[in-house]
């Protein structure tokens, strides 16, 4: 099979609005997604995060820099500020060649943020 575009869908939550919680999650959310579809950093094309509105401390982009993708393209924006929506959520979009089909794909969904997608094998 001939490698394809594809995309994968994560997201986790916040704790706490600084710098250094949003960098972990940040980095422990891309890590997982990597690990569980053996994304290799030629393989990436672009990534676009968003963020509601109560986590304003810092880029998500600049947390995933610290994982060595400063070559790839990265794209914050602002979440739709959603009446239930879940509070503090970091979510990511991450566009990649890969021969994994689409339905094999794993996403990946992180402390507050599983109930987000519950019909996702783990």
């Amino acid at each position: 099979m001939a490698p394809s575009v594809r995309a994968l869908r994560g997201a986790t939550t916040a704790d706490r609005d600084t710098p250094e919680q949003i960098t972990e999650r940040i980095q422990e959310l891309l890590t997982a997604l990597f690990e569980r579809n053996a994304v290799a950093h030629d393989d990436l094309i672009s990534i676009v995060f968003t963020a509601t509105g109560d986590l304003v401390s810092m880029f998500p982009a600049a947390a995933a820099r610290t994982l060595g993708l400063g070559d790839v393209p990265l794209l914050c924006a602002r979440e739709l500020d959603i009446v239930g929506s879940t509070p503090k959520c970091l979510r990511v979009l991450v566009h990649l060649t890969t021969d994994i089909a689409r339905a094999d794909l794993h996403h990946v969904y992180l402390h507050g943020a599983r109930t987000l997608r519950d019909d996702l094998p783990e």
